[in-house]
């Protein structure tokens, strides 16, 4: 019984450890592809969404011109926002302390952007776009694919400049969605909550 456990951690160790190689080789290769004219465009987006301000930028239009409806989307999207971003920064992050790349040799110059200096895993910034992604989806499906799009942009832009692994954008995009729907569940039950004292 232990020798098998012994042999079951060890295969789950050996499959990290894999991982982690695929994940590198992948933010190695497109270290390596030239994109010249992708590089401003995609350093652009990712210093757009730094501090979430391209996200609180489009919570305030849609406040303004989506009405009642639209300020209640956009108060979720920022709750959204809030909760992920404490969940990424003070929970996660120093749990796992990952590095963040060694940029200097691998990324050019025209598609770089300032160096975080918190953990690598999992990225912020994927997190809070998915997380505002998803609330918004949710209340505004015409806005659905293009904001999910957007969201994955970001997350993109973040392995482009050569801040983050691929692999932390994706488990960050995740946990960003998850996050979100955790506080669109709370959000519903509240809602459903008042509406029934209300009756």
């Amino acid at each position: 019984m232990v020798a098998d456990r012994g042999r079951v951690a060890s295969g789950w160790a050996e499959a990290l450890r894999e991982l982690g190689v695929v994940d590198r080789a992948v933010y190695q290769a497109v270290a390596d592809t030239p994109t010249p004219e992708l590089d401003r465009h995609f350093r652009r987006l990712s210093n757009a969404a730094n501090y979430s301000r391209l996200w609180l930028g489009m919570a305030a239009l849609i406040a303004i011109l989506g009405g009642r409806r639209g300020r209640r989307v956009a108060f979720e999207g920022l709750l959204s926002i809030a909760a992920t971003s404490t969940t990424v920064n003070l929970g996660i992050k120093p749990l796992f302390r990952r590095r963040r790349p060694e940029r200097a040799y691998s990324v050019s110059e025209a598609r770089s952007v300032r160096m975080p200096e918190s953990a690598s895993f999992p990225s912020g910034h994927s997190a809070s776009a998915f997380a505002f992604a998803y609330t918004v989806g949710r209340h505004l499906p015409g806005l659905a694919v293009p904001i999910r799009l957007l969201a994955g942009a970001v997350a993109y832009s973040r392995v482009h400049t050569g801040v983050h692994y691929p692999g932390d954008v994706v488990f960050g995009s995740i946990i960003g969605a998850g996050t979100a729907a955790t506080v669109a569940a709370a959000s519903d039950r509240m809602s459903r909550t008042e509406s029934g004292s209300v009756s």
